[in-house]
């Protein structure tokens, strides 16, 4: 039998550059699965928005919106930022997109055991622990794969403080799903869903700083700083907006605004990084 032939340095970073790439391209697949399943959805509904896009958990698009999160979650989690402090803000958006996926909005608007079927709470008190019991698993992995460096166990720095944040995260989460259930599956969504675009937000603003050259005047001149302000000012303006009741399904159109404006700046990110895969310059 003949030996391999040695693979060589160029052959490894192509082969690293490709998979990158198929996982970037993989993520704006599944944002675009999730609207064209919404928006068969509304067509089959003669144009009537529910009041989000999350509510659409309780239509024939559950199965789409599940598992489009769950595997978004994932891919933030697998793919490796910039800088340490982007890949730290990436793997929390990353492990809070779950349980966006699992815990619905309250059924018909309404809070408590009342406000959601017996089969959706059943599917929270199964999905969720199985979350919890991967995030403990994971968070361990973590530890004892990275704890030769010393700044997997640094808490200022974004790989020890990431992994603090997110155990803190996690134990949160456990003792409120545990100890309030009825309080979990009521605001354990909302509460997922905004953290997790905070920490969108953080991404997208940190590339901002990042092409800067680490200068924070100069961050909001670049794409990416725009991206951010238009995010922020989007979330801010309609969420005025809808609180004060002057927009109807203000909640559909924060989601919707905020993803679009997300996968604009990773379509931007994709091709700027197309060729290496990531920025040289390690800025966290």
């Amino acid at each position: 039998m003949n030996a391999s032939t040695p693979v060589t340095q160029a052959e490894r970073l192509d082969r690293f550059t490709k998979t990158y790439r198929y996982l970037r391209v993989g993520m704006v697949g599944l944002v675009v699965l999730l609207g064209a399943s919404v928006g068969r959805q509304l067509v089959a509904d003669g144009g009537d928005l529910l009041p989000s896009i999350s509510d659409y958990y309780y239509t024939p698009v559950r199965a789409v919106f599940v598992s489009s999160l769950v595997a978004i979650g994932v891919c933030m989690v697998v793919i490796k930022g910039n800088t340490p402090w982007e890949d730290t803000f990436l793997n929390l958006a990353g492990m809070l997109a779950p349980v966006v996926a699992f815990v619905p909005t309250p059924y018909a608007g309404s809070c408590g055991p009342s406000g959601m079927p017996d089969d959706v709470r059943a599917n929270i008190a199964n999905n969720v622990w199985a979350l919890l019991f991967v995030g403990v698993v994971g968070l361990l992995a973590t530890y004892l794969i990275g704890r030769q460096a010393p700044a997997a166990a640094d808490p200022h720095h974004a790989r020890g403080g990431g992994l603090l944040i997110s155990a803190g995260l996690l134990v949160a989460g456990g003792l409120w799903f545990f100890l309030g259930r009825s309080s979990f599956e009521c605001g354990a969504h909302f509460t997922a869903a905004i953290v997790m675009f905070v920490f969108i937000i953080a991404v997208v603003a940190w590339n901002a700083w990042g092409v800067a050259g680490e200068q924070v005047r100069g961050a909001g001149r670049t794409r990416y700083g725009q991206l951010a302000f238009a995010m922020v000012l989007a979330g801010v303006v309609l969420g005025v907006a809808t609180w004060r009741g002057w927009l109807d399904n203000g909640v559909f159109w924060i989601e919707l605004t905020l993803i679009v404006l997300f996968a604009v700046f990773w379509v931007l990110q994709s091709v700027e990084l197309w060729d290496d895969g990531m920025r040289t310059d390690d800025g966290g």
